[in-house]
């Protein structure tokens, strides 16, 4: 299959959450005092990213038969990800994650994750066909952890490489949910187990691009010193790696690995306030995913993972922070005044202005508030208070279902070119108490 017919640029797999973000900066979990609820999950992020950035992405996931579950493909459809592989679970919760920031330095973390949704994704779950529509295929390391996610994770990969397609790999080190530290401690990135390194293994021959932080190529390549890490991952993987170095960029590796880090292809970092660093590797690896299907000059690739790194740092949140394809040209063009991209008043507003994913056009409104002329029409027939008071809620309700229904037929009968009008109502409070939960869901 050539890749211009390929109807997907991307799939991603893996981890899909609720993010519940403190919103005291500088505070401590335990002092919380509200939350901002948002998108979550390594894979998630990154095709919210890449959708963002124009990439045609789709989601392989699963999310439980509740609201978080429902919050999340809603979310990831109005990205326009593709939401036609996110399975529903009956007996799972979809994973939550509660994140915080205390300093530059101090980012509290605590999944919640136990039995969720997303570690219930098994090989019935991949489709062949579909996987093979895509360009690549986006793995999370977090899902080869478990040994029913693993197999789900190789039939996927195995499926790609038959159709011709790439397969990526974000090594995404989590040492908790490797089980390899106390539940509390999500926010440790980095413990050595010579057991995580060959099971990494197993896959790194399978992949075409592979991405981590410096103790994320540590743990892959089973050695705490990064050229001898990076030296047993070529031996495994003939794979472009690619090394992220925070503040200083990311160093990428071709082919044979050279007696220096630092002569390998260099993409240097933007100097910017850190401010959240939990999401931008996710932003980072959208940035590179969008070189990278398409086959653009690897400079030009860091150089959009850098970028977009460096702009969901400088922000709250994850998925909600990440950068569409005009915020992130203008900031490669122009750069900005300010280290603190958030108060980068254009940077900010591009972002507000391109990020919408609503349109609202035209309105249809129905407006049945009335009750002083219902009451007094009650009264003049002889109708009890607290009759009136049933049988004028009765009879919204009997409006609601008539417009309901009114709306639908004529939708279905309307030219498939027609703009048709959003339905809106206005409902008073007093007798429709019941209406809008009916015509909302």
């Amino acid at each position: 299959m050539q890749q211009l017919e390929r109807k997907l640029d991307l799939i991603c797999m893996g981890r899909a959450a609720v993010d519940l973000y403190g919103e005291q900066i500088g505070g401590r979990l335990e002092d919380m005092q509200s939350f901002a609820k948002y998108l979550g999950g390594s894979p998630a992020n990154t095709a919210v990213g890449a959708s963002r950035l124009g990439l045609k992405a789709a989601m392989l996931t699963r999310v439980g038969d509740e609201h978080n579950g429902r919050f999340v493909r809603e979310s990831l459809a109005a990205e326009g990800v593709d939401v036609s592989q996110v399975r529903t679970d009956p007996k799972r919760l979809t994973a939550l994650v509660f994140l915080g920031i205390r300093d530059r330095d101090t980012f509290p973390l605590v999944f919640y994750r136990e039995q969720c949704a997303d570690m219930g994704l098994s090989v019935a779950d991949v489709d062949p066909a579909f996987v093979g529509s895509a360009r690549a295929l986006l793995l999370s390391g977090t899902h080869l952890s478990n040994p029913q996610t693993f197999d789900a994770c190789l039939s996927a990969t195995q499926a790609a490489r038959a159709a011709g397609a790439r397969v990526a790999l974000d090594i995404d080190y989590r040492p908790v949910l490797w089980g390899l530290t106390a539940p509390g401690l999500g926010e440790q990135r980095y413990v050595p187990s010579a057991q995580v390194s060959a099971h990494l293994q197993k896959v790194l021959p399978l992949c075409d691009l592979i991405v981590g932080t410096e103790e994320e190529i540590h743990i892959a390549g089973g050695s705490g010193d990064s050229l001898a890490a990076l030296r047993r991952i070529r031996e495994v993987s003939a794979g472009l790696i690619v090394m992220k170095r925070g503040p200083m960029g990311c160093v990428a590796f071709a082919g044979a690995i050279p007696e220096r880090i630092e002569d390998g292809v260099n993409g240097p970092g933007f100097p910017v306030e850190v401010f959240n660093v939990l999401g931008a590797g996710d932003a980072f690896m959208a940035g590179l995913l969008r070189g990278w299907v398409r086959d653009e000059p690897l400079a030009q690739t860091l150089s959009y993972a850098n970028a977009c790194g460096a702009i969901v740092v400088s922000r709250h949140g994850c998925a909600p922070a990440m950068p569409s394809w005009d915020e992130l040209n203008h900031f490669l063009r122009h750069g900005s005044p300010t280290q603190r991209l958030r108060e980068d008043a254009v940077l900010e507003h591009l972002h507000r202005a391109s990020t919408r994913t609503r349109h609202w056009g035209k309105l249809g409104v129905l407006a049945f508030d009335h009750r002083a002329q219902l009451e007094e029409l009650a009264t003049r027939h002889g109708v009890s208070a607290n009759e009136s008071t049933a049988r004028i809620a009765a009879f919204k309700q009997l409006v609601a279902e008539a417009a309901r229904q009114g709306y639908q037929a004529a939708r279905a009968e309307a030219p498939a070119d027609c703009e048709f009008p959003t339905p809106g109502v206005i409902i008073d409070g007093r007798y429709g108490e019941d209406v809008l939960p009916a015509l909302t869901g």
